[in-house]
């Protein structure tokens, strides 16, 4: 089926299989080919997004399960839409009894059936931790926990749990036999104390073997039933059990020596930064990483999802955080064969100048790239000084973006990632030892020189693998990040960096020398997520609207030929790429970003304006707090969002200023500060004089007005730049949406529904005429998507890109470029400067005869004005009628 454009959903309790098939005969009205869900695989109770998949082998229940799914499929087919489908292979939700296979290593460690399928490091150098899960779980100390009488035994049939509140994990087997023994005693039971005996006798949870552990298994579950059974049959057995549970409960002594015989470890939550043996995703420790590279872990975690494939539901994957996979390429290519080719985008945050590996078999990225490419486009790049200056003057800050996005790469390592270092750093210890001239490092240096070039590094990750060569490329990351270290930290033994750098592109061979390799890279990409995009971007805010999911906010816009470039090399390269301007992660909408830019264009008018708003609004500080810099976040979102109410403001600043992790964070809030914080948000829009001011500004600059041409050229480039496009749920009208949770609020289907019937058969006069509800921008997506359906030869992997010259003095405002021989683009950018007169400005169209896709006025070939193409709308579509 031809991809013409896909439609993300966000599936969950609230917007389930049946809203989604209820919404298929819109989504099939407006162009839509595919609908893009989350993932819908189970996930944890009351998952709101579906990136915690406990069961790969369900469908959702609360989404509406086999059923629910059906009568989607059904609906979709009836529309002509296929899906493409959002898939986890990273990582899974611990989730307690939900995730079966998590719960069988609690009980059983590495005689698990699973031990081997997620990502555990059963010896770690702590010596506590050897050959158990740290569970940390616990609200403080463990042992004040348990004298507390928090932690509590309940028995469960034949099976034994503890709990502590909502958190609870399976007792192993073996561990109970002196607990079912002193009840054998109580009841006076010969039977119950064979099966105390038979209980204390089977094999330590350390076997490995399958067959052993198969053994294993079926001794320890015939055991687990005949205790069930004997319960069942003679009441003062389960009596004396459960009176035995009940001494073992009160006595803290008892219980303590119970839990130290588990294959898991309960502990206080903040041991996870520096102490967990088991990879997770990012820093959130109730997602536990698999161990997707074995064979049977893939074809256990797929074999739904490839049977959706093969059945035909599913058209496409997007395979989520690709980068944290140990062997990113040899997964792709497994599932390839798997899937019989299908079409395969990945979520590939590409840096400048990074390109996607020329060797993976997917059609392409996510769109974040994209996403940036346009977003920079409409920056004007001559005010960067005059933004810089300002923005340092008003924060009273000078570090440059660079010197903030390495510090907070250098502060997630030493807190939240430190377990994920320290595994490193053991690795490299190892290697060091067999290395003579390395050999005296000691541990705190070996740990130094890692989280320093960590923190240098400038990509997610590199893609080194034993046996494959190693591409340039990931030569010049590496060898760029010891430079700089070496640079910045010359007190470092340059030695041991380059030493370290040769590790990490495999000039030594070795078994530990290639595993610390491979796990830097999966480390790596956490640190320049956690750091930068999740820190980072929210203490650097000279102009937010960079600081999107793989932006720079270093870099200030871009040129239209850099634009172009990159384009033409997309449609050589990744025409079927994935293109998208707002997702479920984006900072903030494109429409929000569109009017943030605008400020790029006029910085004095910009620094007038914050500074009386913060001279006006000095009465709402308390102690000094907030701090300058979050202010002035707070100013342009007001700028990109307004009208907001106070609920979403406060709770985007809430966030944005625990993330920034300077003055509170999420693991260590300081309530002084956060009650300033909200107090002031509250403050200023309830002072009338302010909110006056801001809506004087917003007028007298046109904010709103060109704030929407330049989404109607994002728009348009969207849908029609070399790739397919995604429009994310609700953004086909004007969607000014913050970060999550703000971007999945619920989406009025039906207000769309009634406005696309109502535009159904108008011109762009109509359609500009109800742009206040968005309707100019729905108009020209239903426009453009028909189009791209009746004629996607104008579009697909056959269209070339091909950009076409403006000339003018007003020819930097616009941006044109042709699709192959039969379509032609012309949008405006830097709208401000741009101030609604064209001055002359042409544009050269290929000989022929061409019309608007819009609204089907005729052009020739030749120069044309391009006030003459925007007459009737803010952008230009034209298709060839002849040639």
């Amino acid at each position: 089926m031809t991809r013409s454009c896909t439609y993300r959903v966000q599936l969950h309790a609230g917007f389930t299989f049946d809203d989604a098939a209820a919404v298929a005969g819109y989504l099939a009205g407006l162009g839509v080919s595919h609908l893009y869900c989350s993932p819908f695989l189970q996930a944890a109770p009351g998952s709101t997004h579906g990136y915690d998949v406990v069961d790969h082998g369900r469908l959702n229940e609360e989404l509406g399960g086999e059923a629910g799914y059906r009568r989607l499929v059904a609906a979709s087919r009836d529309e002509g839409l296929a899906q493409v489908l959002d898939i986890v292979p990273n990582h899974m939700a611990l989730a307690g009894r939900a995730n079966r296979w998590w719960w069988d290593v609690l009980e059983n460690g590495q005689s698990s059936r699973y031990a081997g399928y997620f990502d555990i490091d059963w010896d770690p150098p702590e010596q506590k931790l050897t050959a158990t899960v740290l569970m940390p779980v616990l609200g403080d100390h463990y042992g004040r926990v348990l004298e507390a009488g928090e932690l509590r035994v309940q028995r469960e049939g034949g099976s034994f749990v503890v709990r502590y509140y909502e958190h609870e994990a399976p007792l192993s087997p073996r561990s109970v036999d002196d607990l079912v023994a002193a009840a054998a005693k109580r009841a006076g039971s010969d039977e119950l104390a064979r099966l105390a005996t038979s209980l204390g006798h089977l094999p330590h949870a350390l076997l490995r073997d399958p067959d052993d552990v198969a053994e294993r298994h079926r001794d320890k579950e015939l055991l687990r039933e005949r205790l069930a059974t004997l319960c069942e049959d003679r009441p003062e057995v389960a009596d004396a059990l459960d009176a035995e549970v009940e001494a073992l409960n009160r006595d803290p002594d008892r219980l303590d020596t119970l839990l130290r015989r588990q294959n898991f470890r309960l502990a206080f939550w903040r041991t996870a930064s520096e102490e967990l043996d088991y990879r997770r995703f990012f820093n959130i420790e109730t997602l536990v990483g698999l161990r997707i590279e074995d064979e049977a872990v893939f074809v256990d975690t797929h074999r739904l999802v490839l049977d959706l494939v093969a059945e035909g539901p599913v058209d496409g994957l997007r395979v989520d955080h690709v980068d944290g996979l140990r062997d990113p390429e040899a997964y792709l290519r497994r599932l390839a064969e798997a899937s019989g080719g299908a079409y395969v985008v990945v979520e590939k945050i590409l840096e400048r100048g990074e390109a996607l590996p020329e060797r993976w078999p997917v059609a392409g990225t996510s769109g974040y790239d994209f996403l940036n490419r346009v977003n920079n486009l409409f920056v004007d790049t001559t005010h960067e000084a005059a933004m810089t200056a300002c923005y340092h003057r008003f924060s009273e800050l000078d570090d440059s973006y660079d010197e903030v996005a390495h510090s907070a790469k250098l502060q997630i390592m030493r807190q939240e990632l430190a377990s994920e270092l320290e595994r490193l750093t053991r690795l490299l210890a190892e290697v060091c030892e067999a290395h003579r001239r390395q050999r005296d490092h000691t541990r705190r240096e070996l740990r130094d020189a890692l989280r320093e070039l960590t923190a240098a590094f400038p990509v997610y990750r590199t893609y080194v693998q034993p046996g494959r060569p190693i591409s340039e490329r990931d030569r010049a990351h590496v060898d760029r990040a010891v430079s700089a270290t070496i640079e910045r930290r010359s007190e470092l033994d340059p030695e041991l960096l380059r030493f370290i750098g040769e590790l990490m592109v495999l000039e030594h061979p070795g078994r530990a020398e290639t595993e610390l390799a491979v796990r830097f890279q999966q480390v790596s990409s956490p640190v320049m997520a956690k750091g930068v995009e999740d820190t980072a971007f929210y203490r650097y805010h000279r102009l937010v609207s960079l600081n999107e999911v793989g932006g720079d906010p270093g870099a200030f816009g871009r040129s239209v030929e850099s634009f172009h470039a990159d384009n033409a090399q997309v449609a050589r390269s990744w025409p079927e790429t994935m293109l998208t301007l707002s997702t479920h992660d984006t900072k903030r909408s494109a429409d929000v970003r569109a009017r943030i830019n605008l400020l790029s264009e006029i910085p004095e008018a910009w620094e007038q304006a914050v500074g009386r708003w913060a001279e006006r609004n000095e009465r709402h500080r308390r102690d000094g707090w907030p701090d300058r810099n979050i202010e002035y976040l707070l100013y342009q979102t007001l700028v990109g969002a307004w009208p907001i109410d106070r609920a979403r403001v406060g709770a985007f600043m809430e966030k944005a200023a625990k993330e920034a992790k300077v003055h509170t964070s999420w693991v260590d809030p300081v309530p002084e500060y956060d009650d300033a914080l909200q107090g002031f948000v509250i403050a200023i829009l309830d002072d009338d004089r302010f909110v006056a001011d801001l809506e004087g500004f917003l007028g007298e600059h046109r904010i709103v007005e060109r704030g929407r041409t330049t989404s109607l050229a994002q728009t348009a480039l969207l849908l029609t730049c070399p790739g397919v496009p995604d429009l994310y749920q609700g953004t086909e009208l004007w969607d000014l949406s913050l970060v999550d949770p703000d971007n999945r609020r619920p989406v009025d289907y039906e207000r769309r529904r009634r406005l696309l019937d109502e535009l159904a058969g108008a011109g762009p006069e109509q359609a500009l005429a109800c742009a206040d509800d968005g309707g100019s921008k729905l108009w020209l997506a239903r426009r453009l998507l028909h189009h791209r359906r009746r004629r996607p030869h104008c579009y697909g992997p056959a269209a070339a890109y091909r950009p076409l010259p403006v000339a003018g003095a007003k020819g930097r405002h616009a941006v044109a470029f042709a699709r192959g021989d039969d379509l032609v683009v012309v949008v405006p950018r830097l709208v401000v400067g741009l101030d609604d007169d064209w001055a002359g400005a042409t544009v050269a169209l290929p000989a022929g005869r061409w019309a608007s896709v819009l609204d089907g006025s005729g052009s020739v070939g030749g120069k044309v004005a391009v006030a003459e193409l925007m007459a009737g709308f803010p952008v230009a579509v034209l298709a060839r009628t002849s040639s």
